[in-house]
């Protein structure tokens, strides 16, 4: 690293300025050193925001986030994050964050802390309730067929489906190629038709 002749008197003249006026750095040297993730559990993840996949380091005593940084590591991110990755430890250390399900009656104004299982239920019924409403097992179109004489005729077919129009699904890009395949597997068995993903939107 080249420094210049104006560069180094200022670095010089700070120094001599600050031993001068008596300041002490020791104790902020000795405080630099004890690390607030000194004897924290580590753990490497992904950060769930959108579909790039930077890589995160997490750092947690007594079951709390206590610091989240870059993973220099990771080959996606290489220890970079954008600002809503940087700022992630909030999601986790957040009093106004909401952990448990909500839920609000159809016309109802507020909403209400339901259970899990409950909750998980109430969907599953919804979907299961929504595929059957509009399940179509045939399809008609139209479609040109040659005829013997060799001129085309427009006529109207009947195709087997098996599918719904009353459902669409939306993928997450936090999905890795395994999770994204289960999940293309499920929607396909339900006959979903709109199958889209977050990184497209």
């Amino acid at each position: 690293m080249g420094v210049s002749r104006r560069d180094f008197l200022k670095l010089s003249g700070g120094t001599v300025l600050v031993s001068s006026l008596g300041v002490n750095l020791d104790p902020a040297k000795a405080y630099a050193k004890e690390l607030r993730i000194k004897n924290a559990k580590q753990t490497t993840t992904i950060c769930p925001y959108c579909s790039v996949g930077c890589g995160l380091i997490v750092h947690t005593a007594d079951g709390k986030v206590i610091n989240t940084e870059g993973d220099p590591d990771h080959p996606v991110s290489e220890g970079t994050l954008c600002s809503k990755g940087a700022s992630i430890m909030q999601m986790a250390n957040n009093d106004t964050r909401v952990k448990k399900p909500m839920y609000r009656e159809p016309g109802g104004a507020a909403w209400k802390e339901v259970e899990w299982d409950w909750a998980l239920d109430r969907i599953a019924r919804l979907v299961k309730d929504a595929r059957d409403k509009n399940f179509k097992t045939v399809s008609k179109a139209k479609v040109k067929e040659k005829q013997p004489d060799g001129t085309e005729l427009e006529v109207e077919k009947e195709f087997v489906v098996n599918r719904t129009d009353g459902i669409a699904h939306i993928g997450s890009a936090a999905c890795d190629n395994e999770e994204c395949y289960l999940m293309q597997k499920l929607m396909r068995s339900w006959g979903l038709v709109y199958i889209e993903h977050q990184a497209r939107i």
